[in-house]
């Protein structure tokens, strides 16, 4: 039986609140990664690369993208309604083509109040590809409330 578009969108857009994600459960998980598995202070989060991601015709695929599923796990990680991403460094120690399945692992390192710093390593096979430090901080509400001046 074929799956309607619907049904196709439903999957790809809701992948996270089977596993327990209470975060950024809206979020494109053919662009940005799906939760494998989720756990306090831990997550893993799989990157299927695709045609859309390809930056050049040897079929690189575009380092945002790498982020993007790093950035993911990372707030996956933390796993609060109200997490949001302060800062991050990232270090990209190789490509990724069409195709390719990247595997993060993300895992709490440190602590302080509302704020956490996540470390994110992500795998090609057993190659490490990236490894990133993320700073997370979790707000008493949504960031994009009512009360910022901005959005009233």
């Amino acid at each position: 039986m074929e799956e309607s578009v619907e049904e196709i969108r439903e999957e790809i857009f809701s992948h996270g609140e089977k596993k327990g994600l209470r975060t950024h459960n809206r979020i494109n998980g053919e662009l940005c990664g799906r939760i494998v598995e989720l756990k306090p202070g831990y997550s893993k989060v799989s990157l299927k690369t695709t045609t859309e991601m390809i930056a050049d015709d040897k079929e690189l695929i575009h380092s945002g993208f790498l982020f993007c599923a790093a950035s993911f796990a990372a707030v996956a990680c933390v796993n609060d309604p109200y997490a949001f991403l302060l800062s991050s460094e990232i270090t990209f120690l190789s490509p990724a083509k069409n195709k390719d399945m990247i595997i993060f692992e993300a895992y709490e390192k440190y602590q302080n109040g509302r704020k956490r710093e996540i470390e994110v390593k992500g795998f090609l096979d057993e190659i490490k590809i990236l490894k990133g430090s993320f700073t997370i901080l979790i707000f008493e509400e949504h960031i994009l409330t009512d009360k910022l001046p901005q959005y009233k």
